[in-house]
């Protein structure tokens, strides 16, 4: 697992299984609600390139499709309903903040802000 993590069932980290359980008791209380885990964002869309092709009687047919560039996405922790306010809640469980990991998810994070209008909350 990345930076010496430990898995704590089906969560990456403790920390991450220990803010779900958090989640899951506010929701229970009424406090938030639609929670949801592991929620997939996409911040660029894969590209894709089409080569044309003839058949055997010289009639186009479908062209050859070939992802020249994969999706960048962001799969966010946890999302769910703040029931106070309304609003949409997207956090995600960070436990040490650094190295070339962290850097790749600030970048995702000001993708996400720029793109969705959403704030990631790192807890």
């Amino acid at each position: 697992n990345k930076l010496h993590a430990e898995k704590c069932g089906k969560y990456a980290s403790k920390h991450e299984a220990k803010r779900a359980w958090e989640l899951k008791a506010l929701e229970r209380a009424g406090k938030i609600s639609d929670l949801q885990e592991q929620v997939k964002f996409v911040l660029v869309p894969a590209i894709w390139e089409e080569t044309p092709r003839i058949g055997k009687r010289g009639q186009p047919i479908k062209p050859k499709r070939r992802c020249i560039q994969r999706e960048l996405a962001y799969i966010a922790d946890f999302v769910y309903t703040d029931n106070a306010n309304g609003e949409k809640v997207v956090e995600d469980a960070k436990g040490y903040k650094g190295g070339a990991t962290y850097r790749v998810f600030v970048n995702k994070k000001k993708l996400m802000l720029q793109k969705y209008g959403i704030k990631v909350v790192e807890v």
